[in-house]
């Protein structure tokens, strides 16, 4: 028999209740029909939903003041909220990878920014995921909204008029539908399971050809690919929050009989800011804070589903985000509004600094979750597979989930003698920034927050030392918006009495730099 990494008792409690009640059934006092019945219910549903680019600071229940999110707050009062949660990379589609694997995105050399159209299937197709631990424990699974973990074969481009394959359904899902890319990005069309939806053979998708998306002047490559006007007909960028949150309450309906795994993963709030024409001006904070009240009301959608359905006391529900905000021109707006994206923490999206990857993440499990608690147990979004392994009572193998992490005794609330994750390692966009965690300090290889370049206020891309300079935030390292001459050439912080790093100790703390940075290459030398 093989035992986990973690060597965790083999009888679980599932594993318990089907023994005791074979034990029962020797002595005729319950029914096979009964076992199964019960077994059924004794694991609970589970929906992940994974927001896009919300940030530290932009829900109400993590601070944010200019924005609300009543129906995500309540979640939070019914569930635990966690202080100290972070992506496993500060980019969008290295951040899900790390969701969909339990393994560090840092481990691929391919995956340090965003995919694209043309861009293969990244993770393999034996690779343990959690939609295959899920679907393999006897659920149904399904994927619905963004996926931006590319499609097909690294030997062959990408045609999107074939079947896209292999894709979601090779990794354990049962279902897909959604954005296959972005909402920035071409293709602008919905792909479900193989399938551009709405594209017909005499009307293909052309590479190099003027798409004719052109809604909004946030959207990027237009040139990229065309052709498909049908196809392209059907994705109207006000509707997308609608059509996903209806598709995702449309398929727990349909399998409201359970178990059941949905990874709901949404546009929201990810640029171009589109929201339904019933959030515009909603906010305080432009169309930024505009769709993250249309995020909120899918959120509450999504809930009162459950309720309808008489399903909330038996589902896990977690609630986080692909990566922190982007102080892209919608967040500049936010911020001269008086919205700060990510709280007080340095940094943006891509960037290594705290901004760009701690995260909400919230967890409401009914009878089990605490309700009202926060937690400032160190987790992160990496450790999804070992948690629900744990849930389903699945023993992973040595090479499944390496970096995952079982966090279920951090969702029950118990507070042990030590942390349950002792390190982390995290990636920013640019690889000579790859940071790790380590209890109260955290080292970045190398100067600045190694994210998007842009300089100055008005750049889609404005960020790192720049930025600073923009929000008045403070940076030992950072005078007038510029790295200062003489500044230490990598940054450690001590979170602990430095939570939003104005202080880069790495010159005083010699020993511990050391140590970090044997830490950094012993982890990433194992796999």
């Amino acid at each position: 028999m093989i035992l986990s990494r973690e060597g965790k008792n083999i009888i679980s409690h599932i594993g318990y209740f089907l023994l005791k009640s074979l034990l029962l059934i020797a002595f005729g006092v319950i029914s096979h029909h009964a076992i199964a019945q019960t077994s059924t219910l004794e694991r609970p549903n589970v929906i992940i939903i994974n927001a896009d680019d919300i940030g530290y600071g932009d829900l109400s229940s993590y601070g944010a003041t200019k924005v609300r999110t009543p129906n995500i707050d309540k979640i939070a009062e019914q569930g635990i909220s966690f202080t100290d949660a972070h992506s496993a990379s500060a980019v969008c589609s290295p951040s899900r990878y790390g969701l969909m694997t339990g393994q560090y995105p840092a481990r691929q050399e391919h995956l340090w920014g965003p995919l694209m159209l043309k861009e293969p299937l990244s993770i393999d197709t034996d690779q343990m995921t959690i939609a295959r631990l899920m679907k393999e424990a006897g659920y149904k699974t399904a994927i619905i909204g963004k996926w931006h973990l590319g499609f097909g074969r690294r030997e062959e481009l990408l045609d999107w008029n074939k079947p896209l394959k292999p894709g979601p359904l090779e990794l354990g899902f049962d279902y897909y539908y959604g954005v296959p890319v972005l909402n920035s990005h071409p293709p602008f069309v919905y792909v479900e399971n193989h399938h551009v939806v709405g594209l017909v053979p005499e009307d293909p998708l052309v590479y190099g050809k003027m798409s004719t998306a052109r809604e909004f002047d946030e959207k990027f490559e237009l040139d990229a690919i065309g052709g498909g006007e049908a196809a392209h007909a059907l994705y109207k960028d006000r509707e997308i929050g609608t059509n996903l949150k209806n598709r995702a309450i449309n398929w727990i309906r349909e399998n409201r009989e359970g178990p059941f795994f949905l990874y709901f993963a949404t546009t929201n709030i990810h640029h171009p800011f589109t929201p339904a024409p019933q959030f515009i001006a909603s906010s305080d904070a432009g169309p930024y804070g505009d769709s993250i009240h249309e995020l909120d009301w899918m959120v509450g959608e999504i809930t009162k589903a459950l309720e309808e359905e008489g399903l909330v006391d038996n589902t896990l529900l977690i609630f986080t985000s692909d990566n922190g905000g982007m102080f892209n021109r919608g967040g500049q707006t936010a911020w001269e509004a008086g919205h700060r994206l990510n709280g007080k923490l340095l940094g943006m999206k891509f960037g290594a600094w705290e901004g760009g990857h701690r995260v909400p993440f919230i967890v409401r499990w009914p009878g089990v979750a605490p309700a009202g608690k926060k937690s400032d147990e160190l987790i992160s979004n990496v450790d999804m597979l070992a948690t629900l392994a744990d849930i389903v009572a699945r023993d992973l193998l040595d090479d499944e989930g390496p970096d995952s992490v079982n966090m279920i005794n951090a969702f029950k609330g118990i507070e042990g003698d030590k942390p349950i994750r002792e390190s982390l390692v995290i990636s920013p966009f640019q690889k000579t920034h790859l940071t790790i965690r380590s209890g109260k300090w955290v080292y970045i290889g190398a100067q600045d927050e190694g994210g998007f370049g842009g300089t100055r206020i008005g750049q889609h891309m404005f960020a790192g030392a720049a930025a600073v300079g923009f929000t008045s935030q403070e940076n030992s390292d950072i005078e007038n918006g510029k790295i200062r001459a003489g500044a230490p050439p990598a940054q450690l912080y001590n979170l602990e009495n430095d939570p939003y790093q104005t202080t880069n100790v790495y010159n005083h703390f010699p020993d511990v730099v050391r140590q970090m940075k044997a830490l950094i290459e012993e982890t990433m030398r194992d796999s």
